[in-house]
């Protein structure tokens, strides 16, 4: 009986086996070790990406909060602004102070609902370009106002927005306005000086004859009443031209201290003022006159040619009954009036005229002090001149107009500069045979005929001895072989020699050569470069008895 071998491994593979054994552990250590590598690896890498993003997110949370510190600094109206829809996606805090709403009700709103041009506003919404010029913009209380635009397009939250800075140019349209107004005054104030030129001429034998001739005119003769008229009617006349010659600025305003309410009163005690009181029954004309107001420095004249214009002005802006309230304050000033630079700080009296009429709409005050203005609508008649006289008397007087008007009516406040000078007591009437002549040899210079005809017969009539010639250069050759004890002297003469030209070479033959210096015009430089070497008064034409009397009787006594 064969024996079996006994089931089992051998010594070998036991070896063999734990051999295999032994590398398999070695190796999974190895790969726990990798493993452990790998996930330090791992780890160490993902804590270093979460540091950076951390420092990435930090780090754009502060650049957002420089750009939200920044876009809130600005000065400048911000907002970003969708380009497809003209949502608002955000604004800074100067776009909220400027425009009144707060920033949730803004983010509601579309660009538009800001416009007061919301169509054109809508069509630029869409468009690319870099710049938009002035648009008209609205406030929440509904005040309207100039901007200036400035936009670029980017990116915000993935989609393209204009990025728009909008700058209130209110201040600039302001003073672009005046400019504008100023140079258009200034050029209307050179046409109505020639125009008052050449009319003060014309009109010299309408005020200069009908005087010598009723001079001449028993009282009973049938011809005074007709020639009395034609007096009447050539003053009248003469009063508008000194409307234009306001307008055309420089005019010869002679200035003297005065108290505003004695003006007030004196107008109100005026013929014109009954006169306006008879057109417009229904108008209640009231006062309120501050006592104890500071004396202003000015053309009593001037000033009462202003109040009676604006007085006029506002009865004939309301419709039947109404009232008009004329009153003076004092107020100091600490800051320039809102749109004019004229008025400094200091103190004023002001005059100030209002009406509870209809009002004037805005269109209209922006040219309601241009010569020959006038709408129906604003109750305006006559010249088209009382607005524009106003402007140009406080032009001359240093001060400013400031003009308020509403559905409740209109006020216009005039401020005139107080001045430190009292008021000298008035002189007695001079009787008409104190500036009569006494046989005095008067040189009259005028290129005009008609003008040297009657300032002789003027002269004559005064009791002086007069002679004329037609130019500057003949006024010389003259007084190269003769004398005069005063020359008139008319200002404009053409061709040929002005008025100081030929003073300035009389001068040279007679150093102490007295003179009146005349013009259809204006008071200009030339009339006082004249008076600067020793020319006396000057005095616009037409001429009047009293005027030119006056004039040289008081310069021939100097």
């Amino acid at each position: 009986m064969t024996t079996q071998p006994r089931s089992g491994k051998s010594a070998d593979e036991i070896k063999t086996l734990t051999s295999a054994n032994a590398e398999l552990t070695r190796k999974v250590k190895s790969l726990a070790e990798e493993n452990q590598r790998y996930r330090n690896f791992f780890e160490q890498a993902i804590a270093k990406e979460t540091t950076e993003l951390n420092s990435a997110r930090k780090a754009l949370r502060e650049r957002d909060e420089e750009y939200l510190t920044l876009f809130d600094m600005v000065s400048d109206a911000l907002a970003l602004i969708d380009i497809e829809t003209g949502q608002m996606l955000d604004v800074n805090k100067a776009f909220i102070e400027l425009y009144g709403y707060s920033k949730p009700q803004v983010l509601r709103m579309k660009n538009t609902d800001f416009s007061a041009e919301p169509e054109k506003t809508r069509h630029v919404t869409h468009s690319r370009g870099i710049y938009v010029p002035v648009r008209w913009h609205k406030k929440k209380d509904g005040t309207v106002f100039p901007t200036e635009i400035t936009a670029r397009i980017l990116k915000y939250k993935g989609r393209d927005a204009h990025m728009a800075a909008i700058r209130d140019i209110t201040e600039r349209h302001r003073y672009e306005a005046r400019h504008r107004r100023s140079q258009k005054m200034e050029s209307l104030g050179l046409l109505a000086g020639g125009v008052a030129h050449d009319l003060n001429n014309v009109l010299s034998g309408l005020v200069s004859y009908p005087e010598l001739l009723l001079l001449d005119l028993p009282d009973d003769s049938p011809l005074r009443r007709p020639i009395e008229t034609i007096q009447k009617s050539g003053k009248r006349a003469s009063a508008i031209v000194e409307d234009l010659l306001t307008i055309a600025r420089g005019v010869a305003i002679t200035k003297g201290p005065l108290r505003l309410n004695d003006t007030v009163k004196e107008y109100l005690a005026s013929p014109e003022f009954e006169k306006l009181r008879h057109f417009h029954p229904g108008v209640a004309v009231e006062t309120t006159l501050h006592a104890g107001l500071k004396n202003i420095s000015g053309s009593q004249v001037h000033i009462r040619k202003a109040l009676m214009n604006l007085v006029s002005n506002a009865a004939e802006a309301i419709d039947g009954k109404g009232t008009i309230t004329i009153s003076t304050a004092r107020r100091h000033v600490d800051k320039d009036l809102k749109d004019d630079e004229r008025l400094k700080e200091n103190t004023y009296v002001i005059l100030s005229v209002t009406d509870d009429g209809p009002g004037i709409s805005a269109e209209e005050l922006e040219r309601i002090f241009e010569p020959f203005y006038t709408k129906k609508i604003m109750g305006r008649s006559g010249t088209g001149l009382g607005l524009a006289v106003v402007w140009n008397v406080m032009q001359d007087h240093g001060g400013t107009i400031e003009v308020t008007s509403g559905s409740a009516g209109t006020t216009f406040q005039l401020y005139f500069p107080i001045t430190k000078e009292t008021i000298p007591d008035s002189d007695a009437t001079v009787p008409f045979a104190a500036y009569q002549g006494k046989g005095e040899a008067i040189l009259v210079v005028d290129d005009v005929e008609h003008q040297r005809e009657i300032a002789c017969k003027l002269l004559n009539r005064l009791g002086y001895k007069a002679t004329a010639v037609a130019s500057g250069e003949e006024a010389v050759e003259f007084l190269k072989h003769g004398a005069a004890d005063l020359v008139l002297l008319d200002m404009i003469m053409e061709p040929g020699m002005n008025g100081h030209e030929t003073y300035e070479a009389i001068t040279a033959l007679h150093p102490a050569q007295k003179a009146i210096l005349v013009s259809g015009f204006a008071k200009t430089e030339e009339v006082l470069k004249a008076q600067q070497i020793g020319a006396g008064r000057f005095i616009k034409k037409p001429y009047t008895l009293e005027k030119i009397g006056v004039a040289i009787r008081d310069e021939l006594r100097t």
